[in-house]
């Protein structure tokens, strides 16, 4: 089973319909998402029939920070780490796009949470919720954390210094 989750042009008339159609059958009790805005993505089967879409648009209040805007998955595809794929997808284009954040929310939504976690998305408490009283509100650093130096250039250091100072 092979999925591939591709960046999509909302312009294309047949994308806005499948990602109209899969926000309706993924998401039926959700009012649907506006797809002109931001960027989106769809995965589709080893047949290229659609199975789940992303969505993230940038952050009303902070401009080097991106929305995940909207995720679902058809249910007989819930479980195989399409979610993970799509919000790697949106990662890795968050970066391109030299964004710091990316933030989401999940309510009522376990595989939601548990998928963000997995992606090393953390649990916060933003300084104006938008979402209901019990919604989770999670947020990723994506720039790169400096690695220490090794221990061997250290090392390599403390010894010229001390040749030196000889």
């Amino acid at each position: 089973m092979a999925v591939t989750v591709k960046k999509v042009d909302t312009r294309d008339v047949d994308i806005a319909k499948t990602l109209i159609y899969l926000q309706k059958k993924c998401l039926p009790g959700d009012d649907l998402v506006d797809i002109t805005a931001g960027h989106w993505w769809i995965a589709y089967d080893e047949f290229m029939l659609p199975v789940g879409f992303a969505g993230m648009v940038r952050s009303y209040y902070w401009n080097d920070c991106g929305y995940l805007c909207r995720a679902g998955v058809l249910k007989d595809w819930r479980g195989k780490g399409i979610q993970k794929k799509l919000l790697k997808a949106r990662e890795k284009h968050a970066k391109k796009l030299g964004w710091n954040w990316l933030i989401s929310d999940t309510t009522d939504n376990p595989a939601s949470s548990n998928s963000l976690i997995s992606c090393g998305f953390k649990l916060y408490d933003p300084s104006k919720p938008w979402g209901f009283k019990h919604t989770l509100y999670w947020r990723k650093k994506l720039n790169a954390v400096q690695r220490p130096r090794s221990k061997k250039k250290k090392t390599r250091g403390i010894l010229e210094e001390i040749l030196r100072s000889k």
